[in-house]
């Protein structure tokens, strides 16, 4: 069985909001201000609604057999749409166990989202059972079938007030949680040309995440303390084994905590 952890990190469209707002002759700068005041006056909050953010990064842990990686899709040059259809693509090769934290109410909507501006094929991710029966019952679409488990929602109980976020849950856990970074610093890092640190913290978030998941399959039975532990050490190993700054950090961060 394969399983995927996945996370994807946005901007402001600002090309969409340049033609909605008819902000033709500013920059992307005062284009993204415009966005996010207005979305203040309609909500309170600067948080953009979901068919104005743009993909800039998606990140995956991939558990197969005996393998394990982490890794951004594609390139720091690569297009939205290029990043979309790789993660389309891969669900289409392997047909995966998707895992998120908010996935559901975040990560998938905006890429349903951006993978219809851009034409992405997805048909394996859409399939309910018309071609393959065994996605009748089994699907990604639906909130309680189990090829996608958006941790956040089944930890919460599906309940809007037990939503915990993942910074909160890997303190609970003794997990690294988001070493300094977090999604408010994307567009100034993105304005600034860092998307080689968004990436980063992208990563940090899926493994995160997939760490707070081997807790949840040990806590359902799906683990067994042997299995867990075996599970822990292999991405301790993936750290020591890195050379890049970021796993080290990580390791780092987490290592105090280990037992």
């Amino acid at each position: 069985m394969t399983t995927v952890v996945f996370d994807i990190e946005t901007v402001p469209d600002v090309e969409l909001g340049r033609r909605a707002l008819g902000l033709e002759g500013l920059d992307d700068s005062q284009v993204a201000d415009a966005m996010f005041t207005l979305a203040r006056q309609r909500s309170g909050s600067d948080f953009l609604p979901l068919e104005q953010h743009r993909v800039v990064a998606i990140s995956c842990v991939m558990r197969r057999e005996s393998s394990f990686k982490v890794w951004s899709l594609g390139e720091l040059e690569s297009s939205e749409e290029e990043l979309l259809q790789r993660f389309f693509d891969g669900i289409e090769r392997h047909s995966p166990t998707l895992v998120s934290w908010n996935g559901g109410g975040f990560d998938l909507p905006v890429l349903h989202y951006r993978a219809l501006r851009h034409g992405v094929i997805a048909e394996r991710y859409w399939e309910s059972g018309e071609r393959d029966q065994s996605f009748r019952w089994n699907n990604y679409l639906s909130r309680f079938h189990e090829r996608h488990t958006d941790l956040m929602d089944v930890l919460a109980a599906y309940q809007p007030r037990g939503r915990a976020s993942l910074s909160d849950m890997a303190e609970l856990l003794g997990l690294p949680g988001k070493l300094g970074f977090s999604g408010a610093r994307v567009w100034p890092a993105y304005q600034a040309g860092d998307l080689a640190g968004i990436r980063h913290y992208c990563e940090t978030d899926v493994l995160n995440t997939w760490l707070v998941y081997l807790h949840f399959q040990r806590m359902r039975g799906r683990l067994d303390r042997e299995e867990f532990t075996a599970e822990s050490a292999r991405v301790r190993r993936f750290l020591e084994e890195s050379p890049e700054a970021h796993w080290q950090e990580f390791l780092g961060a987490w290592e105090p905590r280990l037992g």
